[in-house]
């Protein structure tokens, strides 16, 4: 999830430690996944603040990634940056069509069903599964919702999806309440 009071936005983490000579294991949530090495600076959000690094080589290794940062060259310094989160600049993203959005751009958005006609709030999208299907929108209830349920709405623009209006912080779904 991403600090929308921030200027950064998460793209993947450092899961562990690969080796004695200060390499980390990197899961990134770019797509394709490879464009995380793209971004520069990385900014790695540590237990003791938020600290800019580069990343000098990079490469692809089983499922994931292997990274070697600039000044990390032992075992015990890269075990310092284990589950660690890595951010860039939003500025950094590259611009989408009309209608595409980033995950980020949907969190904290009021959900609203038409189902049926009548209007009825479900809550506030709290983060985005990736199911393989289709991408779901998970919505916490708030306030003024229908009820205190949580609900899980395909992410399927034309179907389920009907209106996004980031201006307004609202998405209009097409979702039984019952659901």
């Amino acid at each position: 999830m991403t600090d929308t009071r921030s200027n950064l936005i998460d793209v993947g983490r450092i899961t562990s430690v690969f080796g004695i000579k200060g390499w980390v294991k990197v899961h990134s949530d770019t797509e394709p996944a490879e464009n995380i090495v793209s971004y520069k600076p990385w900014w790695l959000k540590t237990r003791h603040g938020v600290k800019a690094v580069e990343v000098d080589e990079f490469q692809a290794h089983g499922k994931g990634f292997i990274a070697h940062i600039k000044g990390v060259d032992d075992r015990d310094a890269a075990e310092a940056l284990a589950k660690v989160t890595i951010s860039v600049e939003r500025a950094q993203l590259p611009e989408l069509d009309s209608e595409e959005y980033y995950w980020h751009q949907l969190e904290n958005l009021q959900v609203i069903s038409v189902f049926g006609g009548a209007e009825v709030v479900f809550g506030r999208v709290s983060h985005l599964l990736e199911t393989g299907a289709n991408d779901v929108l998970v919505v916490k209830p708030e306030a003024d919702s229908l009820d205190d349920k949580e609900r899980l709405v395909p992410y399927v623009p034309g179907q389920f999806v009907q209106k996004i209006d980031l201006d307004a912080g609202k998405i209009w779904v097409d979702w039984d309440p019952e659901f």
